[in-house]
């Protein structure tokens, strides 16, 4: 399960309807061996693609020399998709190199519909995973 806090879903949300109709792409760290999802780093699309996305490569190395150095890693890797429901392309299992992040996806086809949805890709095998949406982490979840 993804327990997530409400700024950081929004953050996500907000992201995607801003670059629609492009995708979206970002990952949001946390403290290693935490899953918990802690700091939201929207990433540039490099692609500018409304079918697909792309990290920089210059902006991954930046933001994985600083996970390294905050003792971080990519707890959630998140995109969006513009016309087609929120689940992973062939494409986009084949692109998942990060066994313990969730993968979330967000539709943006329909304004009026949040399609938040997470997922677990573990050598090419995509199982969907419930999300948990707090209002901020407490000692008890």
């Amino acid at each position: 399960m993804l327990t997530i806090d409400r700024a950081t879903y929004d953050a996500i949300w907000a992201h995607a309807r801003a670059d629609h109709p492009d995708e979206a792409c970002g990952v949001v760290a946390g403290p290693a061996g935490s899953d918990r999802p802690a700091r939201f780093v929207p990433m540039a699309n490099a692609a500018r693609s409304p079918t697909f996305y792309e990290f920089d490569s210059m902006d991954l190395l930046r933001l994985y020399r600083a996970m390294d150095a905050n003792d971080e890693e990519p707890v959630v890797v998140y995109h969006s998709h513009t016309a087609t429901e929120a689940y992973p392309s062939r494409t986009d299992v084949s692109y998942a190199s990060e066994p313990g992040a969730h993968y979330v996806l967000v539709s943006t086809r329909d304004p009026a519909v949040e399609e938040f949805r997470s997922f677990r890709i573990v050598d090419g095998e995509v199982t969907e995973e419930p999300v948990r949406v707090v209002e901020a982490y407490g000692a008890v979840e």
